[in-house]
């Protein structure tokens, strides 16, 4: 099995950058993607940012150009560097992987931390 745990949120101001972290435990799994997305209040949960375990990186279209998706393949962490902050990006960001328990696919989820960026 795997866990998530994401940290970083908080508040941040218009402009500024800032990063959020998502470490993957556990064992015996085998890895597809990892990756972020967000749910801002009343909205649906939109992709921010995934990476296979090749490399491939998708982005959202609301933050191309101004994120950064990145991971620590030692650590199996995934970082999200967000810069350029808008009060549009305030939202819950979670954690999300996707892969094997051995012949069982995997979709684990973080438990999300708010950011807010105040105009």
């Amino acid at each position: 099995q795997v866990q998530l745990m994401e940290s970083g949120g908080g508040l941040v101001q218009a402009g500024g950058s800032h990063r959020l972290s998502c470490a993957a435990s556990g064992s015996d799994f085998r890895l597809v993607a990892m990756g972020w997305y967000r749910q801002a209040p009343g909205k649906e949960r939109e992709l921010v940012a995934t990476m296979t375990s090749g490399g491939s990186i998708n982005y959202g279209d609301s933050v191309k150009g101004r994120f950064t998706i990145s991971r620590d393949y030692v650590k199996t962490t995934v970082y999200l560097l967000m810069n350029s902050l808008k009060a549009e990006d305030t939202a819950v960001y979670y954690c999300n992987l996707r892969g094997y328990y051995y012949t069982d696919a995997l979709d684990a989820w973080g438990q999300g931390t708010l950011v807010t960026v105040s105009p």
